[in-house]
């Protein structure tokens, strides 16, 4: 059983959602666990190229989490259209990025992590094409959290070896594509009946880690004239929509959720583009 199979792996010791809440997360990415001090993580590189491949990693972190919603909103009937076409595109994506990243990274420890994602990846689109099922939408969200927690691995580790601060930046901005998405993933898992308190818990705590880092980034003296127009774009409507968010046990918005949520990773995901380009 793929669940069993979930459980005995050893290479990630456990996944963010039995950690119970994204404080851990966070804990953990103040004190990430980095590759032994002699070893290389990267073929030779620029420091603008390795921004950009923290850019590029991250991105796994959102799409760990929108895939796992997507398949939510599926089997919910909600956006049915909308979301088939993106968890599509998304696994596309997904194993596009893994490639690059192998590719790109000769640290054994994250090369054995990677040969971990990969096994995942592949299982989540095993689940993926099965039919919908409470059981199949608890096992997506399983892996989307082990695969998010990989990720994070990796971005930290990256993010470690560029060691300039544009790297800060774009770890923080890339991160709030991820939050949108993993809000959009808990509040349609508890509309489907996933109600438990860590599913309440972990979407409360993705709202609070957006609006955290959203103040931080407004307040970055190195924005550009265009990023700071893009970031209260994102302001003005996060003013309004969090709201919803916190109200997940109430429920009746998932379309508004669906929509909000992606409009706000498309323009996060613009704002970080330009921090990368920052760091050229």
């Amino acid at each position: 059983m793929k669940r069993e199979w979930i459980k005995k792996t050893g290479l990630i010791t456990v996944s963010v959602m039995v950690m119970g809440s994204l404080g851990v997360l966070h804990a953990a990415e103040s004190t990430p666990v980095a590759p032994k001090e002699n070893t290389q993580v990267m073929h030779k590189t620029s420091v603008a190229d390795m921004v950009k491949l923290i850019d590029v990693a991250g991105k796994q972190r959102m799409l760990s989490q929108r895939i796992a919603k997507d398949y939510l909103y599926a089997g919910e009937k909600v956006a049915v259209s909308k979301a088939k076409k993106q968890m599509k595109a998304s696994m596309k994506e997904m194993e596009a990025i893994h490639k690059q990243l192998v590719e790109s990274i000769n640290d054994p420890e994250i090369q054995n992590l990677l040969a971990f994602v990969q096994l995942s990846i592949e299982d989540f689109k095993s689940t993926a094409n099965e039919p919908y099922s409470l059981d199949n939408a608890q096992l997506i969200i399983d892996l989307s959290e082990s695969m998010l927690e990989g990720s994070q691995y990796v971005v930290n580790s990256l993010k470690k070896k560029a060691k300039v601060k544009e790297s800060e930046t774009v770890e923080m901005a890339g991160k709030q594509r991820m939050l949108a998405q993993r809000i959009a993933k808990y509040y349609i898992a508890y509309q489907a009946g996933i109600k438990d308190k860590n599913t309440v818990d972990q979407m409360k705590a993705a709202v609070k880690a957006f609006s955290e880092a959203h103040k931080a980034l407004m307040a970055n003296p190195e924005n550009t004239p265009e990023i700071n127009r893009k970031l209260h774009d994102i302001d003005r409507l996060w003013k309004i929509v969090y709201k919803f968010y916190l109200n997940i046990e109430k429920g009746g918005l998932p379309l508004i959720v669906f929509n909000t949520t992606d409009d706000i990773t498309r323009k996060m995901n613009q704002v970080t583009e330009m921090y990368v380009k920052l760091a050229k």
